[in-house]
């Protein structure tokens, strides 16, 4: 088989997921009848769309397998996501053309679980501004202090209830919020174990202090805080995304940050790596980083196990294990990933 596999180049400290390491990959595969081509962008991988069996890419660094690129790739088998979030890959054209789609599911649950919390805590607290002022020199209590919250007791909205969203509820149950959600998929036996309340989406927007973005990126959930979800919310909302960029509209936020609306903070952008002048690079009120909340040193050992795994299914004709899949057998098996119309 012939595996190209899209990791960021190493500068200064190389990692599983960088280009140099790549998950051990050339190790795994040595001796074995396959041919491992490591790229670092997109523009590598089009070189080699006509011929590859697997195409293995983050969510960190995602390989787009576009609807276009899958009719050109004849012989595209398999899929892998090295993460969780495949939506890098038009679900429903690999669907069609009978691909295989996989990711590491499990793999970084608890690293984006406690960044959601993080972020959530230093949006409230107003961390940016007292950091900004010890490293300038200035010391305007006040000022940092008059936009300075407490955790305890605030509304807690999750958008997107999975995994990831469990576990971040789980986080933050301990300091004494109240916890709501929303999600396609009521889950009434949770709701009861974790004392956690299901409220419409309009409700959920229009009541919470803080907001947790939590969702896979669907056709249904692309663009779902527009301006005018955002225009619903309180004065002060924090707006927390460690999902995908995608899911907000960028000019929407970018305009409720800077009018002093809400405060946004998360990882993720559209499209990844951002260009330099992508206007949340330079917003104040907020938390953003670069997409790392899934990229802990625990989280690249169990996506290295899981991609290993899901190789060796390759390569022995096996099936990769369902919790793992997403599209198989023509269709979308993914709960997360079906749409309205699959559902």
């Amino acid at each position: 088989m012939k595996i190209v596999a899209l990791f960021p180049e190493a500068t200064k400290s190389t990692q599983l997921l960088s280009k140099q390491e790549a998950l051990g990959l050339p190790e795994f595969l040595k001796g074995t009848d396959n041919e491992l081509i490591l790229v670092s962008s997109n523009e590598e991988v089009e070189q080699y769309v006509e011929d590859m069996d697997v195409v293995i890419s983050s969510p960190f660094l995602p390989a787009y397998i576009t609807k276009e690129r899958i009719e050109k790739a004849k012989n595209l088998k398999y899929a892998i996501t090295a993460g969780i979030g495949s939506d890098h890959v038009d679900i429903e054209a690999a669907a069609e053309h009978g691909i295989v789609v996989a990711e590491v599911t499990g793999s970084n649950n608890e690293s984006v679980a406690e960044q959601n919390v993080l972020e959530t805590l230093l949006l409230l607290r107003n961390y940016e501004e007292g950091h900004r002022q010890a490293i300038e020199g200035e010391w305007d209590l006040p000022l940092v202090g008059s936009g300075a919250f407490e955790l305890q007791e605030k509304k807690i909205g999750i958008f997107g209830f999975g995994r990831i969203g469990q576990l971040t509820a789980q986080r933050l149950k301990a300091f004494g919020v109240d916890l709501r959600y929303n999600d396609p998929f009521r889950k009434e036996d949770v709701e009861k174990e974790m004392g956690i309340q299901y409220l419409p989406f309009d409700e959920l927007v229009e009541t919470s202090d803080v907001i947790i973005i939590q969702s896979p990126l669907t056709p249904d959930t692309k663009g779902k805080f527009d301006k005018s979800v955002i225009d619903k919310m309180q004065k002060g909302t924090v707006l927390v995304n460690c999902a995908r960029g995608s899911i907000v509209d960028k000019d929407a936020v970018t305009e409720a940050v800077n009018d002093g609306h809400i405060r946004y903070g998360g990882d993720v952008w559209f499209p990844q790596p951002a260009p330099k002048d992508h206007p949340w690079r330079s917003l104040k009120n907020s938390g953003m980083t670069v997409h790392y909340s899934g990229m802990t040193v625990e989280a690249q050992k169990r996506i290295q196990k899981g991609v290993e795994e899901m190789l060796t299914n390759a390569m022995e004709g096996t099936s990769i294990r369902s919790d793992y899949v997403i599209v198989d057998n023509n269709k979308v098996a993914s709960q997360s990933y079906q749409t309205k119309k699959d559902k």
